[in-house]
């Protein structure tokens, strides 16, 4: 049986974004610790042993896969910076657009630092992720 890999723990995430190697990162790490706070009200809590997340959905798929994910959060890692952001295709690439240098994954946005990207336009797409994720998984 498949055991889903990336879940809540109870890792504290102020000692996970100390131990973050470069000094640069660790520092955008904790202003996006910050922008994620106030933009979403929630708490961050750690998903796996990489992933600081905000909020809580549950997903069932048709294959009847399910599980817990966090709604929106990133990831200081080696090469970039992840951010977990699902606003929905109908407003994905017009913020994306305004974002600021960036690539894209499926459904992560990868930056190098967070001075590259318009800090508005990123609370827009984290706020935005709250809606389409609430809308398409009910509570």
């Amino acid at each position: 049986m498949y055991k889903l890999k990336t879940t809540e723990t109870d890792s504290s995430v102020i000692e996970f974004i100390e131990n973050v190697e470069h000094l640069k990162k660790r520092e955008d790490a904790f202003r996006l610790l910050d922008i994620f706070t106030e933009a979403t009200g929630c708490k961050a809590k750690m998903w796996g042993p990489s992933i600081i997340g905000f909020g809580k959905y549950h997903y069932k798929y048709k294959s009847g896969h399910e599980g817990d994910a966090p709604i929106v959060g990133f990831s200081p890692r080696k090469a970039k910076i992840s951010l977990y952001v699902t606003p929905g295709d109908e407003h994905r690439s017009d913020l994306l657009e305004r974002f600021g240098k960036h690539t894209t994954g499926k459904s992560c946005v990868y930056i190098n630092k967070v001075d590259d990207i318009d800090i508005d336009v990123l609370v827009k797409l984290i706020k935005q992720s709250f809606i389409y994720i609430n809308e398409v998984y009910p509570n």
